[in-house]
């Protein structure tokens, strides 16, 4: 089974992540995945570019220490999350989170936990530059409270 987090400034390919995580594996019933695009937007809101920050060493060992929680929750067969940093454009990739389980409500419920961590707790610091100037990115009220869901039980949605 492979479990592994890269943070990485280079940009990641989808297909051959997946391949990787499955290559000779007849145990994997179900893949989940979930990547993260930067999105420009339109009009005065629109975004020129975001540079995520992070300090290395602790984001990786927190990242996987979530990720060892869920393979606690789950019976999980295998996963990826791959995090960019340094400055980005929009249409680039930025995260991207892979989960194999043998059913698919294990491998959803598994990589849904994974982003909402990453998007709420996840040691990143995210900065937008838009025409107007640039701002550091504050939490949202919606995305802890979705964050927040997985705390009040074991296993959400661990139907198959």
């Amino acid at each position: 089974m492979r479990f592994e987090v890269r943070l990485q400034s280079e940009d990641f390919d989808i297909a051959a992540e997946i391949a990787r995580l499955t290559a000779g594996r007849a145990d994997i019933g179900a893949v989940a995945t979930f990547t993260g695009i930067c999105r420009g937007g339109t009009g005065e809101d629109a975004i020129a570019a975001m540079t995520l920050e992070h300090y290395p060493g602790m984001a990786e060992a927190e990242i996987a220490r979530h990720m060892a929680e869920a393979r606690q929750r789950w019976p999980l067969l295998g996963a990826t999350v791959i995090h960019r940093y340094g400055r980005l454009v929009p249409g680039d990739n930025i995260v991207l989170v892979i989960v194999a389980a043998s059913h698919r409500g294990e491998a959803f419920a598994a990589a849904e936990f994974l982003m909402d961590y990453l998007k709420t707790q996840a040691p990143f610091w995210k900065r937008e530059e838009r025409a107007d100037g640039s701002s550091w990115v504050e939490a949202r009220a919606a995305d802890d409270a979705a964050s927040a869901r997985w705390a009040a039980s074991e296993r959400p949605d661990a139907a198959e």
